[in-house]
């Protein structure tokens, strides 16, 4: 059979076996005259026809014989798409099921019947983040496709974010609101299924939207959509081994199980071995570290085997268009046997896209809105919706993220209006013009913007009772919980350990890639320019922090409902007109920003190169806002107060500290508006100053900046003394959950002086201990042994009579010293001589004002009973860290806490914080894009990095909700690079702790200034006790 194959046989004519001669026929042709060619036959082509989002049908002429790349490419060019490798074409399959159009397979292979068959344009890749889709025309198409799904009742959601939805898809296709032509509109068009029910919630809606353009409506639709747990998800019935039916998804974040319309698991790719499929079952191999407890392989029984390749090929095409960097290579053809699928995705990864398009790939042109009165919409504007990568240069043209809270809980746009005269910038090479609006059309972006400057947008502020959504906004997929050891991702504290290894996990390092240098482009020199782009960068972060509260908290409390109604009037009736102020004031900062840069660029001087009218306009504004400053400490107290009381207020706040999101305690996210006031009279402070390359220091500008610094001091002198008690409250409240066996740690006039870390001298030698000095006692802890990250106490050591000695000599012990109280002696031992000194200082300061003080404080409760010993005797008491375990007492919560509090960083590092430090890192954050290297990698990473409470915080953006990972700062130095670390860059910083070793790089020698000089005030102790009033 071998030597066989690969031959063929003749097969011989009739006649031919019996030798006879082949006829030949009579000619009649000239002599040397030869037949003529036959025509060729042309080839025969097939018409297809193809549904676009807008619902129309395009007729394209194509080869039946053709793969189905020759189709995409006809449609993509007939539609001038650059982004085209976000979609695909479905078409419906024997079963009525829509399947993906594949590109390397031929179309009649695929398609049943292609004549009478109709194609329909879909998306078929969702990004987790509106601002990686870089062209206008590509959140326009997705913006109809989200359309189609909510009338389609794939995107399921409440009645009042369908109603939303539909208000902004209005918005975008007639214009601003008016209630006959908005009537009859919709009359004639359906946005949402039963729509005659919603029409007074979409007519309410629509009138807020006044003045916002569509691309800004096509931004807001992606945004609230995105926030949804159905958003880009089609199901995939199946059942699991039991027989239980369940629905099968993939989505950028990996494979999804869903019951009903419930998400009960999420395998993340990073935890995925292998995807693979035999006949109709369908099977997740799972690393061995990943599935614990579970078995490592999953099964699932789809309905076919047709269907379980398709489900198969889904999760291909996800996972290398969202996971790898580059294409697959193609996979060799087998000689004889092939064995499994040959299926590879064919497209441009979306790491590719991003830098094709960036670079500029093709030329950008005009686009029609086939529904819209406003017909064309150039690609081309300088301004634009955020984007995925974003170069140090082009920092602060790009807008902020239209908040989740606008995509739920109220309805104007939070994207910014073009600023004046940039509306005939354009980006990169494309060029194009419009000519005069259409009557109906929109008002030039010029005119919008100057009103919103005049008056920025302000929102009422946002009651509970509202008709808020319990579905919108959630949380996005990310930071959701699944069941432990399937979880992709678990909660912020899983994982390795900050505080003692390498901080970025594989999710940091997997998404991101390193970057080449970025291009430098023309930017302002003047350091007011550098000082505003500050401002921009801290209001960006700070907005989100008011997000955790005001979307995030908000739609966990009101989901759960296990919040009083009059807590939670009090609650976000306070945050609310807060937060709606700053979301103008970033708005302003932006457009001014971007303006100021247009005319660097253009070499131009103007009075866009400035921000002292903006600034004093919003300081006066926000003395009208100072009353909801003052009830922050009532906020904070009454949710304490319920919290203790309400066992369900409780869990949900544990439960909710441990998502992503809330990367530091509840607590302190309500510290951000007043700390907020003293950031904000720093900046003005410099700004002040006497700069070098000021365009006019005597001028208007300087003038307006020094009356906002007046009018921002007064109202920091005004809530001066609020910011001071609810730090105290707030970290009272926070050490109270961290502390194991005492209650009624917050008491009237107690005040937390200094916390850290100490070795106590006992009978087993020198045991690290976790010290806390209040202004009434000392408290010394050791870490739980159960598994938690609580402190159990140890010891309580009143201040009133204590005296505290330096005997080092005597016990041989490097920096110790004496502790004398009423009835007990201990010997500590410091881990520096400074450390000794600072804990020296604040322990006299801290008695002696013990000794003078009026107000006496409740003595807190001691719940578990403390060790005992002689009185005279610092080494005789018997306690070792198996004791420490045993000890009883009520433990207010066992979950997981977070890793990177000030208690559990000084316990990792040995090291202490004061009231002053704490004080002093207000004013000491910090936020920006910076390049970040590791020791031993030879690429560059580019990060959003905020810092705030002694931590740097790593994004991928500035858009991202919660942070990649974590790097707490407590005992790190900053110093500029040696020439054997081979760093050849400029603006490079160091962070080094004994050998975990990080480069920085920043955008602008002004920046590294900065970040040198924030980093290196709050990681070094201040080493003073004073009060912040003091400092004020």
């Amino acid at each position: 059979m071998g030597e066989l194959e690969g031959t063929y046989r003749v097969l011989q004519t009739p006649g031919a076996r019996l030798g006879t001669a082949t006829p030949v026929g009579v000619s009649t042709l000239e002599p040397g005259q030869g037949p003529p060619a036959r025509a060729a036959r042309p080839a025969a082509r097939t018409h297809i026809r193809v549904q676009l989002l807008d619902d129309s049908v395009e007729v394209f002429d194509i080869e039946p014989k053709c793969d189905g790349q020759a189709l995409l490419t006809q449609v993509w060019e007939r539609l001038n798409l650059i982004e085209c490798d976000y979609f695909g074409l479905e078409s419906q399959n024997a079963q009525s099921c829509w399947i993906w159009l594949e590109p390397m397979k031929p179309i009649i292979r695929q398609v049943r019947r292609p004549k009478n068959a109709v194609l329909r344009l879909a998306v078929k890749f969702f990004p987790p983040d509106p601002g990686q889709l870089q062209e206008e025309y590509t959140r326009y198409l997705f913006a109809l496709q989200l359309k189609r799904d909510l009338l389609e009742e794939r995107l399921t959601c409440t009645d009042t974010t369908a109603a939303l939805l539909a208000s902004h898809l209005l918005q975008a296709e007639v214009g601003d609101y008016d209630e006959a032509l908005d009537r009859e509109h919709l009359r004639a068009h359906e946005y949402v299924p039963r729509q005659e029910r919603a029409l007074h919630r979409i007519l309410a809606f629509h009138r807020e939207l006044a003045g916002q353009t569509p691309a800004e409506s096509d931004f807001q639709v992606l945004e609230i959509a995105r926030k949804l747990d159905m958003y880009g998800i089609r199901f995939h019935s199946a059942s699991d081994r039991e027989g239980a039916k369940i629905k099968l998804a993939v989505s950028h974040t990996g494979v999804l199980v869903f019951q009903s319309s419930t998400r009960i698991n999420t395998f993340n790719w990073s935890r995925l071995r292998k995807l693979s499929f035999k006949r109709k079952r369908f099977l997740i191999k799972l690393h061995p570290e990943v599935h614990g407890p579970y078995q490592d392989t999953l099964e699932f029984v789809l309905g076919s085997r047709d269907e379980c390749k398709n489900f198969w090929k889904i999760c291909v095409e996800h996972h290398t268009f969202f996971r790898l960097l580059d294409q697959p290579k193609p996979k060799a053809k087998a000689v004889l046997f092939s064995r499994g699928s040959s299926f590879r995705y064919s497209g441009r990864t979306q790491k590719q896209l991003a830098d094709y398009v960036k670079d500029g790939g093709m030329k950008r042109v005009p686009y029609e809105r086939r529904h819209s009165r406003t017909q064309m919409s150039l690609r081309a504007l300088k301004v634009d919706l955020p984007r995925q990568s974003i170069s140090f240069s082009e920092g602060v043209r790009t807008p902020v993220t239209p908040s989740p809270t606008t995509a739920s809980f109220c309805s104007a746009p939070a994207s910014p209006p073009v600023p004046p005269g940039s509306r005939d910038f354009q980006v990169g090479s494309g060029s194009s013009e419009t000519g005069p609006p259409a009557p109906g059309a929109w008002r030039p972006a010029a005119e919008r913007s100057s009103m919103a400057t005049a008056q920025p947008l302000r929102l009422p502020a946002l009651q509970p009772h509202q008709g808020l959504s319990v579905e919108s906004p959630q949380p996005s997929p990310s930071t959701q919980r699944s069941p432990p050891g399937l979880s992709p991702q678990g909660p912020a504290v899983q994982g390795p350990n900050p505080l003692l290894g390498p901080v970025l996990s594989d999710a940091a390092g997997a998404g991101m890639d390193d970057r080449e240098e970025p291009k430098r482009k023309c930017v302002p020199t003047d350091e007011a320019y550098f000082i505003a782009k500050e401002i921009l960068a801290t209001e960006r972060t700070y907005l989100k922090d008011l997000e955790v509260i005001t979307v995030w908290f908000r739609s966990a409390v009101v989901k759960a409902d296990a919040m009083p109604a009059d807590l939670m009037t009090l609650l976000f009736s306070n945050i609310d007109p807060i937060y709606e102020f700053h979301r103008g004031f970033l708005r302003e900062v932006e457009q001014r920003l971007a303006l100021w840069e247009e005319s660097s660029s253009t070499q131009a001087t103007g009075s866009h190169q400035r921000i002292g009218d903006i600034l004093l306009r919003n300081m006066l504004q926000l003395k009208a806002l100072t009353g909801h400053f003052q009830r922050l400490h009532e906020v904070l107290t009454e949710l304490e107060a319920a919290s203790r009381r309400l066992r369900r207020l409780e869990a949900l706040r544990r439960d909710f500290e441990l998502q992503k999101v809330c990367y530091l305690p509840l607590n302190a996210f309500l510290l951000k508006p007043l700390q907020r006031l003293r950031h904000y009279r720093l900046l003005l402070r410099r700004l002040c100053a006497p700069v070098p390359g000021h365009p006019d220091p005597h001028g208007q500008d300087h003038a307006d900046l020094r009356d906002a610094l007046q009018a921002i001091t007064e109202v920091t002198s005004m809530l001066q003394h609020s910011l001071v008690q609810l730090e105290n409250l707030q970290k009272l409240t926070e050490l109270q959950r961290d502390l194991v066996g005492i209650e009624s740690l917050v008491a009237p006039g107690r005040e937390l002086i200094r916390e850290g870390c100490l070795h106590k001298l006992s009978r087993k030698g020198l045991q690290q201990r976790m010290f806390f000095l209040f202004s009434d006692m000392l408290l010394y802890t050791s870490r739980d042994a159960g598994g938690s990250s609580h402190f159990r106490i140890r010891g309580l050591l009143p201040l009133h009579g204590m005296l505290v000695e330096d005997q080092e000599s005597e016990w041989s012990v490097p920096h110790c010293f004496t502790i004398y109280a009423a009835q007990k002696t201990i010997v500590v031992a410091a881990s520096t001589r400074l450390e000794k000194a600072k804990w020296l200082h604040d322990l006299n300061a801290a008695i002696d004002a013990a000794k003078t003080g009026s107000a006496l404080v409740p003595p807190a409760r001691v719940l578990c009973p403390l060790p005992r010993g002689s009185p005279n005797e610092a080494s005789l008491e018997p306690e070792s860290e198996d004791e420490a375990g045993g000890a009883q007492g009520s433990v207010a919560g066992t979950g997981r806490h977070r890793a990177s509090t000030a208690a559990h960083v000084c316990w990792c590092r040995q090291s202490s914080v004061s009231r002053a430090d704490h004080s002093a890192a207000v004013e000491n954050q910090l936020s920006g894009y910076l390049l970040r290297k590791f020791k031993n990698s030879s690429g560059w990473q580019k990060l959003w990095v905020v810092f705030t409470n002694f931590c740097l915080f790593f994004y991928k953006t500035h858009q991202d909700d919660h942070p990649l990972a974590s790097l707490p700062l407590l005992g790190y130095s900053v110093s500029l690079p040696r020439d054997t670390d081979g760093i050849h860059k400029e603006h490079v910083f160091k962070l080094q702790f004994k050998s975990h070793v990080y480069f920085f790089r920043a955008e602008s020698k002004y920046m590294f200034r900065r970040w040198m000089e924030v980093i290196e005030r709050a990681s070094a102790s201040a080493g003073r006790a004073g009060t912040p009033e003091e400092e004020a």
